[in-house]
């Protein structure tokens, strides 16, 4: 400060015959000595001092956040500018409460956005975090507080935690404590971030501190050489000016020994006094070492602004332009026109940074990545990277990875208090616990989780089902009953079984289409009751393929008119018989009458009705290929939907009228002479189709996916069967293996 108030008061081109003077006073890094401070700059008045000082234009105050806060909400009413160089609580932007306040160091709400890029950048999601119990500590980290008692308590913390990473937002004299603590318990492993206020700390980068900090990633301000200071700094003695503050203490501590000044008693604990020949110009402290400056290039940068603002006070016009003099008195000066002026400032320094504040009294903020690098037994902040805003206006994060001295080793460690969750996998929050804690579960049947990390599983379109890993969609199989399944090959054996042991029947009858059993058995009717049974056995097979358009209507109208053809066939034998006997009795003319021609017509005109009834659902809403869902999550359905319900119970419900029909007229029947008893093995045969089909109708509806198709295909076999066997075996038997009975007088008693 003092440095630059003389480079001040040398330079013609800034308050040309205007004398910049300055006091200085000890905080002691305390609030309430910090506010003492303040009030006596104001005041213009020392305690116990009677000496009045000109008014003070501005303060240069203070370090630590807390200090700031107490001088700034104090003195603000006055109306007095105070410049920090170091105090970065971003609630001191707050212009309704800091009206005055201003700074040339970044605010912390900055620096949080450069340790959230950094974490973002190396994937952290489960970090701890320090803070210091002061308004830098809460400020700097909203989102985590705790109140910290003890040292030991942080420890005990910090060693039951599952973090990895963890971020200390605090002070230096706050923090040196537990590093010490942290040293001696051995606790390592742990990588940590620092904020600006302990990186870059001389007292805490030490060998000792690196065992268990090495490694340590933070922020700190550009650094600065000011060359130009050196020389200010080592011609500083004693023996120049005796009563310059701070210099005798100073001169003790660096040269080891005291300096002998007239009219002085020494009082120094140092055993040797100075020669008076002693130079600081060839010292190799660090304290001379002007290459690296940060926070002193911050109180540089303060130290220039409050001067371009009195400038423009004093001579109403901006450094550099031409002014013919004063406009005004400097005794007029007041602060609340020092204020107004800095909030305009904007000026290039010497080192071609533009100088500068926002609307909130901050500078423009730019960090460098600093990281801690043990080289030849010392502790070095090397520079990697930087944190500054973009030609976008927003702040972007660059940084040598690759440079980086892990404290981990040479992998970037991990730290996150779930790992991330595999594909086929959703993330559960666990309850009580920060968002980055949760439990993988495994995706419902039907969903997915395509990529690590998912927050929800997304269900697979209606056509496909999830695999096993729950990481894809896969089509679903689609399903239909086919000739390759067991299912399909029983039913193809049965219905080619069927059909051809009605064709060898058909053989039979017309072979021995002379003989007395198949004479009295009505020859013609019984071919075609044979034709409709064999057409009745092929029906299923079409049950058995891909179902599609044409094969779905041919099902289901094959089925229903090959069955009407076959009941109505069976009634014409049962009207033959019921009538036969009729011829017995004397004067009945209705046999004789009811001939081939006759029977036909019988036929014809029932199967007539049936032919209708299917042109007008095939007309209406014929049936057509679906795929259901419903029945099975993994497979899709591929059936063949009647259409409508109404007319495929119409087509069932008048085969069933004709049976029952039948059924009733051969129950007449069954008790007729022996020679007429055909009427018995027609009753057997439809109470076994109306039997069949009875219990068709609550197995086919409850029958899932495929298995309706097969109920439905092996109903029509099993009525089949029964109509075949219980009317032809009879007449087969007797013709192949007892052919001596194939005679009239044996057939008329059978």
């Amino acid at each position: 400060m003092i440095f630059a108030i003389e480079e001040i008061n040398k330079d013609p081109t800034i308050l040309l015959n205007v004398t910049l003077g300055y006091r200085i006073l000890d905080s002691c890094s305390s609030p309430t000595n910090t506010l003492r401070a303040a009030l006596t700059l104001v005041g213009g008045q020392e305690e116990n001092n009677s000496t009045c000082f000109p008014a003070v234009s501005a303060i240069v105050a203070e370090a630590e956040s807390s200090q700031s806060i107490a001088v700034a909400s104090t003195v603000g009413p006055f109306q007095v500018p105070i410049v920090s160089y170091f105090s970065t609580c971003a609630c001191l932007s707050d212009r309704t409460k800091y009206p005055t306040f201003f700074r040339t160091v970044p605010s912390d709400y900055y620096q949080a956005k450069a340790l959230a890029a950094l974490v973002k950048r190396f994937g952290w999601k489960w970090i701890g975090a320090l803070q210091a119990d002061n308004d830098y500590g809460r400020n700097g980290i909203q989102a985590f507080t705790y109140s910290v008692d003890k040292t030991l308590r942080v420890l005990e913390m910090i060693k039951k935690s599952t973090v990895k990473v963890i971020l200390a937002f605090t002070a230096e004299g706050d923090f040196y404590p537990l590093m010490k603590e942290v040293v001696k318990q051995n606790i390592t492993g742990i990588q940590w971030i620092a904020s600006e206020a302990w990186i870059t700390s001389s007292r805490l980068s030490t060998p000792e501190m690196f065992q268990a900090f090495g490694g340590a990633l933070g922020f700190v301000m550009p650094k600065m050489a000011v060359p130009n200071l050196k020389p200010f700094l080592t011609s500083i003695s004693p023996h120049a000016d005796s009563g310059a503050v701070f210099v005798r203490t100073f001169w003790e501590i660096i040269m080891g020994c005291t300096p002998h000044l007239s009219g002085e008693n020494s009082t120094s604990s140092l055993d040797g006094m100075c020669t008076g020949d002693e130079t600081l110009s060839d010292s190799q402290d660090p304290f001379f070492d002007v290459t690296e400056l940060r926070v002193s290039y911050n109180v540089y940068n303060a130290i220039y602004a409050i001067a371009h603002a009195l400038h423009r006070v004093v001579f109403c016009k901006s450094v550099g332009e031409k002014a013919e003099g004063p406009c005004m008195n400097v005794s007029q000066i007041e602060p609340k026109q020092v204020t107004a002026q800095l909030q305009r400032v904007h000026f290039v320094n010497t080192f071609g940074d533009s100088i500068f504040f926002d609307e909130n009294g901050d500078p423009p903020a730019s960090y460098e990545v600093i990281n801690w690098q043990l080289r030849d037994g010392e502790v070095h902040h090397v520079s990697l990277g930087h944190f500054a805003s973009a030609v976008n206006g927003d702040y972007k994060l660059s940084i040598l990875e690759e440079e980086i001295v892990w404290r981990t080793g040479k992998n970037i460690p991990t730290s996150v208090c779930s790992e991330v969750c595999p594909v086929g996998t959703r993330k559960a929050q666990i309850k009580g616990k920060p968002i980055c804690c949760f439990e993988c579960i495994p995706c419902a049947e039907g969903s997915i989780a395509n990529m690590t990390g998912a927050v929800d599983c997304v269900p697979c379109p209606v056509k496909f089902w999830s695999s096993d890993k729950k990481d894809e969609c896969i089509p679903k199989t689609v399903e239909y009953l086919t000739y390759n399944e067991p299912m399909g090959i029983v039913i193809t054996v049965l219905s080619l079984l069927g059909a051809s042991l009605c064709l060898i029947t058909m053989v039979i009858f017309i072979k021995n289409n002379q003989t007395p059993v198949i004479k009295a058995s009505n020859a013609q009717l019984s071919c075609f009751l044979l034709l409709s049974l064999v057409l009745c056995f092929l029906s299923p097979l079409t049950f058995i393929v891909t179902p599609t358009v044409w094969t779905c209507m041919l099902r289901h109208t094959a089925f229903g008119l090959t069955f009407a053809v076959c009941i109505s066939c069976v009634l014409g034998k049962t009207i033959v018989v019921v009538l036969a006997f009729k011829a017995t009795t004397p004067g009945s003319k209705v046999a004789r009458q009811f001939g081939p021609k006759q029977q036909r017509i019988i036929v014809c005109a029932c199967t007539f009705i049936q032919v209708v009834i299917i042109i007008l659902w095939l007309t209406l809403n014929p049936p057509y290929p679906d795929m259901v869902f419903q029945h099975s999550t993994k497979k899709i359905l591929l059936e063949c939907n009647t259409g409508s319900e109404a007319a495929f119970y119409a087509v069932l419900s008048y085969i069933g009228f004709l049976a029952v029909i039948c059924l009733v007229l051969a129950f007449i029947a069954r008790k007729l002479p022996d020679n007429f008893n055909e009427a018995k093995f027609i009753t057997f045969s439809l109470l076994i189709f109306c039997a069949v089909w009875i219990s068709f109708i609550p197995a086919y509806v409850s029958s899932p996916g495929k298995f309706t198709t097969a109920v439905e295909t092996f109903a029509i076999l099993s009525s089949a069967f029964g109509l075949f066997i219980c009317i032809f075996a009879p007449k087969c038997y007797i013709i192949l293996i007892k052919p001596e009975r194939n005679t009239k007088r044996l057939v008329a008693k059978h």
